[in-house]
């Protein structure tokens, strides 16, 4: 094992080591939140398909795909549906927008600012749970490589990703991502992959030896397919932490364009993580825990230094998703709760640069280690992510997606649907239970009939609010996000 720990201490130290770069280029608020808003094509779908492919994505669909086969692949392939409808069609509206959070965009569409702290507070709890789950996924990891206490591994694995996005922000991140990209290329669909179907004998072995319905495309259940679009293919739309990357492209095509490409490699890694999955059924048939899987196969099946790769592709996965989901809750809690309450928010963007800068990167400090110490309160990760989903999608899909296509929606109506849907969702979590499919389900529904209802009952919005919606969607608006009116505390 010597290897495979110089393999992870060595990609450890490049992760720091990229950080402190990170940190020369963050000059800004611009450059530490958006990286500049330069990313091109290749960059930007590298960092983009990095932040939504993270531990879930790798332990959990090797562990769908053990499960239930190869229609495992169905969580995994509704976030790639949902980067490619993000891509194509709201993305290059999105980049116009020239703004950092998606609470400043609810106060553009809608005006007045009274839309931007209640969807903030909504917004920061999905990406404060997003953080959680995957700093919990290092005990996983870290328990693997060097068999350490769960509350040490979740301390050292996240006081890196602190450290780095601490440092450098979105620039840091950025290329983190990348190495972490190119990692899980490597680890999972040019080594794993192959390597796991000739240990199981080959897909023909593996039909002979499973049941047919790990075959099928549908394996999984229609009900759960569906759930899972709700969740995660409307909640790739929304998000903060995917909304950021977004920002960070240098032109409308590059959103589109380059979502798109990693919207595929998406489709692609889902279909692999079954693969795996399924060829660890054959291998070891009676594991305690699906999501043991990934580990066990790696462990037991890879050749020295090899396998120290594949984890660190784990590692880069789980990495580069609580990476971004910190700085988005870092972003939201700073620019859409924190300085609205204060009424300390200044339209221009970068003036004072280095002082927004120093405030943004303490804000990252900070709700870094309330990451860590809510990571080492928390055991269940499937809940803690369920949670988070929930309240995205019930209380923040329809107002979000609303303002972009429907112009007769209104700030009262997107003010009642993120409480309606926000409270239904909560409501029916604890009536039916946190991992049920109710609540998702009749909380966008409550959402929406609030959302139209009021809109409709309420005045339209302001002639002159819409028209500058409407230049700024054309790329010709200004270049920062509008002031929000400040609330009392």
């Amino acid at each position: 094992m010597t290897i495979d720990y110089t393999v992870i201490v060595v990609y450890l130290a490049g992760m720091l080591a990229m950080g402190w770069w990170g940190m020369r280029r963050a000059r800004s608020k611009s450059e530490f939140l958006v990286a500049g808003r330069r990313l091109g094509p290749a960059m930007y779908s590298g960092t983009m398909a990095a932040i939504v492919l993270g531990g879930a994505s790798t332990i959990g669909g090797v562990g769908l795909g053990y499960k239930y086969g190869l229609s495992g692949a169905w969580m995994v392939f509704t976030i790639g549906l949902g980067l490619l409808a993000l891509s194509v069609f709201f993305s290059a509206r999105i980049a116009r927008l020239k703004v950092y959070t998606v609470s400043e965009m609810l106060d553009l569409r809608y005006g007045g600012g009274r839309a931007g702290v209640i969807s903030g507070v909504v917004m920061w709890a999905y990406t404060l749970m997003l953080a959680v789950t995957s700093t919990i996924a290092y005990a996983t990891i870290f328990d693997v490589l060097f068999d350490l206490n769960r509350t040490v591994a979740i301390v050292l694995g996240g006081s890196i990703v602190v450290a780095y996005s601490t440092l450098g922000g979105m620039w840091s991140i950025t290329l983190t991502d990348m190495v972490q990209f190119v990692v899980k290329t490597v680890g999972v669909l040019l080594l794993l992959l192959p390597i796991a179907v000739v240990k199981a004998g080959g897909f023909s072995e593996m039909k002979a030896q499973l049941p047919a319905d790990y075959f099928a495309p549908l394996g999984i259940g229609g009900e759960t397919i569906f759930t899972y679009v709700l969740i995660y293919t409307f909640g790739m739309l929304i998000g903060q932490d995917i909304w950021q990357r977004v920002f960070t492209a240098r032109s409308d095509r590059t959103a589109k364009w380059g979502g798109t490409i990693a919207g595929t490699y998406c489709l692609a890694y889902a279909l692999a993580g079954a693969v795996i999955g399924t060829a660890a059924k054959v291998l070891y048939p009676k594991l305690g825990s699906a999501d043991d899987a990934f580990a066990t196969i790696v462990k037991d099946e890879l050749p020295v230094g090899v396998r120290g790769l594949v984890l660190a592709a784990a590692l880069a996965a789980v990495m580069s998703t609580s990476s971004g989901a910190l700085i988005a809750c870092a972003t939201v809690a700073n620019n859409d709760i924190w300085s609205r309450l204060r009424g300390a928010v200044r339209p221009g963007g970068d003036r004072d640069a280095h002082d927004e800068v120093r405030g943004n990167r303490a804000f990252i400090l900070v709700m870094g280690v309330a990451v860590i110490g809510t990571a080492i309160a928390i055991d269940n990760v499937v809940e803690a992510l369920t949670v988070a989903y929930n309240l995205l999608v019930g209380g923040l899909l329809v107002p979000i997606l609303g303002g972009l296509v429907w112009r007769r929606g209104t700030v009262y109506g997107a003010l009642a649907s993120v409480v309606a849907g926000g409270l239904a969702v909560v409501a029916l979590m604890a009536t039916y239970g946190i991992l049920a499919n109710e609540p998702v389900y009749y909380g966008l529904l409550s959402s929406l009939a609030a959302y139209l209802i009021v809109s409709l009952a309420t005045p339209a919005t302001d002639a002159a609010v819409l028209a500058a919606w409407r230049e700024r969607l054309a790329g010709r608006g200004e270049s920062a996000a509008p002031e929000p009116t400040a609330v009392s505390a």
